[in-house]
């Protein structure tokens, strides 16, 4: 698994998968905010299988 995530997309994964998941604990209280994790871990690992899919990368290629 080579690192496909990085930067802000990565920033942006985890603050929303955090925010996602608190939604299980206060607001709407639903089972469905758990769905949080996948971005949240997504952003943790920088690997996300549909980017890996689609041939996608926001890391940027190493110049030697």
């Amino acid at each position: 698994m080579t690192k496909n995530v990085a930067g802000i997309d990565r920033l942006i994964r985890i603050v929303l998968g955090l925010f996602i998941v608190s939604l299980a604990f206060w607001g709407p209280k639903s089972p469905w905010a758990f769905l949080g994790i996948v971005p949240l871990l997504t952003g943790v690992v920088s690997w996300c299988g549909l980017y890996a899919v689609l041939g996608i990368s926001t890391c940027k290629a190493n110049k030697h």
